[in-house]
């Protein structure tokens, strides 16, 4: 069997792919709402916004590995232990990141414009980090899609939990 042939039947690989995929293109369209402009490179493949991808791939990875090894396996663990920390890590460190980030982008527009100096156009990337609503909700459609994979014939058999 070749290497596409086994990714493709890779149940959890294929569920966390398809949940950050799923994932961004929601977020374009919440994007549209939220800053009224289509930008298709930035809001499908920037970082920050609503749904969190990361939620939505490890929590997927997390589900999907419940459903084909059971939900006592090692892999299981191993998946719920990786989504906690990606989650938290969304909503706090990169969170604050961001915070940190509006703040001294203020600091240096002011300075610079103060000074007359019209020669710094560097900001850094404030949207960085997740809410904790656009984590729950990235977080629900890693879930539910493992849930909704397994319905496809070529999943369904492999799976420990019968849907």
């Amino acid at each position: 069997m070749n290497i596409f042939k086994q990714m493709l039947y890779n149940f959890p690989l294929i569920c966390a792919g398809s949940g950050w995929l799923l994932a961004q293109i929601l977020k374009v369209f919440t994007g549209i709402f939220k800053i009224r402009k289509f930008d298709l490179i930035a809001l499908l493949f920037g970082t920050g916004g609503m749904p969190s991808s990361h939620s939505a791939a490890v929590t997927a990875l997390c589900v999907s590995c419940g459903l084909r090894y059971g939900f006592d396996s090692g892999y299981f663990a191993l998946g719920f232990l990786f989504a906690i920390i990606v989650m938290r890590d969304a909503t706090g460190v990169r969170w604050e990141t961001g915070e940190q980030a509006k703040i001294l982008n203020r600091i240096m527009k002011d300075l610079f414009t103060s000074s007359h100096h019209e020669d710094f156009n560097r900001n850094f990337k404030e949207l960085v980090g997740h809410t904790p609503m656009q984590v729950f909700v990235g977080a629900a459609v890693g879930a539910i899609l493992p849930f909704l994979m397994a319905l496809i014939p070529l999943y369904r058999d492999m799976l420990v939990i019968h849907i």
